[in-house]
């Protein structure tokens, strides 16, 4: 059976990267006395993706995944890093007062530390002991995991962080999607994950968890982001190199609108053209993609005698959409016409040339440059 990767649907390399047989089912997998007759190991085996290059666990993820439990926010030193980083962060990209989402808020230990930072923190978590615990403490908890769906209302946020969480996903980009329709444009990410390149530097085997089922590198970390919408800003190792820390920011929509107005120019450009020459007619050079388009968005199909290109294989055809005659060069010599719209690419300074050396010197010339018409 072939496997496929959870992040990009690729191939996953048929052998395991390795296995380990016989770990603990999960970090927070602690069995109480009751619970020790029927506490049983699992094997772990991890593949990487042929296509992304992303490794990662196979078969069921852990239990509680959608759970945010951070021991590591008890540790006064982290506590102190993180209010440090928070507040550089915050400060850098002008956060004060603004709303920023944490992904998985456990019981709001760096929410508190946003609001500190001057932030307007906001958190999602799905357990519910620990949302309540966040809400008790005054921050606004959505008690959910944005796996499972998107925000219940319409929220719109500046900004967002997720903490050694996003490698627990079995479904990442599901997440991020959900994630991305409650980001206002251009808005900025700060997201860690554990480093797998210390692992392997290191040969630390024992990091190696069902907990996680991604383990990343700087450029697989990049790549994944960037292919779930985002613009990677930096990816950095820190705290001891334990690890990866992201910066991103919401990839911005394409201005499409710019299109529109551009043809509108080349269409008014070709149209007076074409109508000063009206009396002895005008005739296109080309027969590729771009003058088949220009022809049929420009609506020219009436105000054009015919078409031609030296490729054999489309005289004698006709161009769709306008249904214009494509003939031989040739025919510029027996049917003259007063001018030629020079429609080829990066062949219309050649195509120029030819039409000035062979044929008639009076015939006027135009030419589409880059969604311009420009006389020759």
């Amino acid at each position: 059976m072939t496997l496929a990767c959870r992040w990009c649907q690729g191939e996953l390399e048929d052998n395991p990267v390795f296995s380990l047989l016989g770990v603990p089912k999960g970090a927070q997998a602690l069995p109480t006395e009751n619970e020790l007759l029927q506490d049983q190991s699992v094997d772990l085996y991890l593949h990487r993706c042929t296509d992304c290059a992303l490794v990662q666990t196979v078969g069921e993820p852990v239990a509680y995944y959608r759970d945010v439990i951070r021991a590591n926010a008890f540790s006064p030193a982290m506590q102190t890093f993180r209010q440090e980083q928070l507040s550089e962060w915050v400060r850098s990209h002008r956060l004060e007062g603004a709303k920023v989402l944490e992904v998985g808020c456990g019981r709001g230990e760096f929410l508190e530390l946003l609001r500190r930072a001057g932030a307007a923190p906001v958190g999602t978590e799905h357990g519910k002991e620990s949302a309540a615990q966040a809400s008790d403490a005054g921050f606004n908890v959505h008690n959910m995991f944005l796996g499972d769906s998107p925000l219940p209302d319409k929220e719109i946020f500046a900004a967002w962080v997720s903490f050694n969480f996003l490698e627990h996903w079995p479904h990442p980009r599901l997440v991020l999607r959900h994630l991305r329709a409650s980001l206002a444009p251009r808005s900025v990410g700060l997201v860690e994950v554990p480093n797998f390149e210390m692992m392997l530097k290191e040969r630390l085997l024992t990091e190696f968890i069902p907990d996680h089922i991604f383990y990343f590198t700087a450029d697989t970390l990049r790549r994944c982001l960037e292919t779930a919408g985002f613009e990677v800003i930096s990816v950095k190792p820190i705290w001891h190199d334990y690890i990866l820390s992201a910066q991103v920011q919401l990839r911005p929509p394409m201005a499409i609108t710019e299109f529109v107005g551009a043809l509108d120019h080349l269409s008014h450009q070709l149209h007076n053209f074409v109508n000063q020459h009206a009396e002895h007619g005008v005739a296109i050079w080309g027969a590729g993609h771009q003058a088949l388009t220009t022809l049929a968005l420009c609506s020219l199909g009436s105000k054009i005698r015919y078409v031609v290109d030296s490729a054999p294989f489309k005289q004698g055809k006709y161009t769709p959409v306008t249904h214009l005659p494509i003939h031989d060069p040739y025919v510029l010599s027996q049917h003259k016409v007063g001018a030629v719209v020079v429609m080829a690419a990066g062949y219309s300074d050649e195509v120029v040339s030819i039409l000035r050396r062979h044929y008639d010197p009076a015939m006027a010339v135009a030419v589409v440059v880059h969604g311009r018409l420009e006389l020759r």
